[in-house]
C-alpha cells in the first residue's frame, strides 16, 4: 500500500467518522465469551486435601513399618521418618494437578513452614515448661523482695528470693549498654560511610568475633582487668565481658541495616549542601531506627543469658550487693545454674522461677526498646511534633508580614515599627 502526500499547502484528508448502525440493521456479531473467574487465593482445597492426605498416609506408613516390617524404635527416628515420607507422598499428590516447577515451589513451602513451626513448637515448650516447673515460686511476693542470705536448701519457698540476681542483671546489662550501644552505632556508621581497607579488616575482625565463645570474652577480662589491671571481681568486671560478646553481634546487625537505607536519601542530602555526619544524624540514622532498635535487642538477648563470663569476673553471692564496682555480684543466669544444681525440690523451683523472671524481663526490655525506637522513618514524637507546628506558625507570621510591608511600600505609605521589626 503505498501513501500520497496531499500537496503543499493543503491539509490532510480528514479520516472517515464512525457510523452507527441503524434501528433496523441486524448485528451479526458474536456476543464475546466470558472468561471464567480466576481464583487469587493462595490455599486451594486441592492443597489442603494434599497435606492432610499425605500426613495421614506418611503416619501409617511409619506406624506399619515401626511395629509389623522392621525393627525400628525410637520417637526421633519416627518422626524423621514419617516427616520424609509426607514429603515424598505430598509432592507425589501435588504432581497429579501441577508440573514441577510448581511441585517444587510447592514442597519447599512446606518445608519452609514445617521447620518455623518447628521452632515456633520448641519455643512454646521451654517457655510452657520453664512457667511449669517454677509455679510454686512464682507467686510468692518474699521471691522478688528478698535474697538468699538467710535461706538455705532446706527452707520452704515462704524464705528467701532473687533480689540479689535481679539487681546484678539490670546494673550489669546497663553498664553494657552503656559502653556497647555508642560504640556499635558509630563502629557500624564507620563501616558504611568511610569505606576503605582500615574498613573492610575492622568488618572481618567483627564477623569473626561474633562466633567467640562466651568463656573467651569472661577469660579475656579476667586476664586483662582483674589480674593485669588489679580490677576487683566486681560487676562492673561481669558487665566488660558481656560487652565484649555484645558489641560485635550489634555492629554486625546495625551494619547491615544502615546498608539498607536507600542510596537517593543520602544523595539528596548531599545536593541540599549537609555534611556527611549531618546527613548521618539527621538522615541516615533516623530512618533506620527501628532496625537499629532490633540489633541492640540481639547483642542485649545475647548478653543477659551468660552465665560462665559472670561466674569467672564478678563470681557468686547470696547477699544483695548494689555496688558494682567491688564485691561479688550474682546475675539471674547464674543464679539459676546455681539453683538448679541443687538436688532439693524447692531449689529446682527457685531456678525455674528465676529462669522465668528472666524471660520476663527480656519481654520489658524488648518493649521498651520497641517503644523508645520502634517509630518509623518520618514520624516524629508528640514534643517533636509540637515543636514543628510552633515553627510554622512563626514562619506564617513572618511571612505575612513581610507581604504587608511590601505592599506598604508600593502604595508609598512607611512601614510601621512592628512590621519592620517582625521582618
Amino acid at each position: 500500500m503505498t501513501l500520497v502526500a496531499p500537496p503543499r499547502g493543503e491539509s490532510p484528508p480528514l479520516a472517515p467518522r464512525t457510523t452507527l448502525p441503524t434501528a433496523g440493521t441486524a448485528t451479526t456479531t458474536a456476543e464475546p465469551q466470558r472468561e471464567p473467574r480466576r481464583r487469587l487465593a493462595l490455599l486451594r482445597a486441592t492443597d489442603v486435601y494434599a497435606l492432610l492426605g499425605a500426613a495421614a498416609a506418611s503416619l501409617s506408613i511409619t506406624a506399619l513399618l515401626f511395629t509389623r516390617l522392621l525393627p525400628f524404635s525410637g520417637g526421633l527416628g519416627f518422626a524423621l521418618v514419617a516427616y520424609g515420607l509426607f514429603l515424598g507422598l505430598y509432592a507425589l499428590l501435588v504432581s497429579f494437578d501441577e508440573d514441577g516447577p510448581a511441585v517444587r515451589d510447592r514442597v519447599a513451602a512446606v518445608i519452609t513452614q514445617s521447620l518455623g513451626l518447628l521452632m515456633l513448637a520448641a519455643l512454646a515448650f521451654v517457655v510452657v515448661y520453664t512457667l511449669w516447673e517454677g509455679r510454686k515460686a512464682l507467686p510468692h511476693l518474699n521471691f522478688y523482695t528478698q535474697d538468699m542470705a538467710s535461706a538455705g536448701p532446706l527452707d520452704p519457698l515462704s524464705a528467701g528470693g532473687i533480689l540479689h540476681a535481679i539487681t546484678g542483671t539490670l546494673e550489669q546489662i546497663g553498664i553494657a549498654l552503656a559502653v556497647t550501644v555508642p560504640t556499635g552505632l558509630l563502629c557500624a556508621v564507620f563501616l558504611n560511610e568511610v569505606p576503605g581497607r582500615f574498613a573492610r579488616f575492622v568488618r572481618t575482625v567483627v564477623e569473626a568475633m561474633t562466633a567467640l565463645p562466651s568463656i573467651v570474652a569472661g577469660l579475656f577480662v579476667y586476664a586483662t582487668a582483674i589480674l593485669t589491671l588489679g580490677l576487683d571481681r566486681s560487676g562492673l568486671a561481669a558487665a566488660l565481658a558481656l560487652a565484649v560478646m555484645m558489641l560485635p553481634i550489634i555492629i554486625r546487625a546495625a551494619d547491615v541495616v544502615i546498608r539498607l537505607v536507600p542510596g537517593p536519601l543520602r544523595e539528596a542530602a548531599y545536593a541540599l549542601g549537609t555534611s556527611r555526619w549531618r546527613t548521618v544524624w539527621h538522615v541516615v540514622l533516623p530512618t533506620a531506627r527501628s532496625g537499629l532498635t532490633t540489633s541492640v535487642i540481639l547483642g542485649t538477648a545475647r548478653g543477659i543469658g551468660e552465665t560462665s563470663p559472670v561466674l569467672l569476673t564478678a563470681g557468686f553471692t547470696a547477699v544483695t550487693n548494689t555496688d558494682p564496682l567491688s564485691g561479688p555480684q550474682v546475675s539471674l543466669p547464674l543464679a539459676t545454674f546455681e539453683f538448679i544444681k541443687s538436688p532439693e525440690p524447692t531449689m529446682i523451683a527457685r531456678g525455674f522461677g528465676t529462669a522465668a523472671v528472666l524471660m520476663a524481663l527480656v519481654l520489658l526490655l524488648f518493649i521498651a526498646a520497641r517503644v523508645i525506637g520502634g517509630r518509623g522513618p518520618g514520624r516524629l514524637t508528640r514534643r517533636q511534633e509540637h515543636r514543628r507546628v510552633l515553627a510554622s506558625r512563626r514562619d506564617a507570621a513572618r511571612f505575612r508580614a513581610r507581604t504587608a510591608a511590601r505592599a506598604a511600600e508600593s502604595t508609598g505609605s512607611p512601614a510601621s515599627a512592628s512590621t519592620r521589626s517582625a521582618l
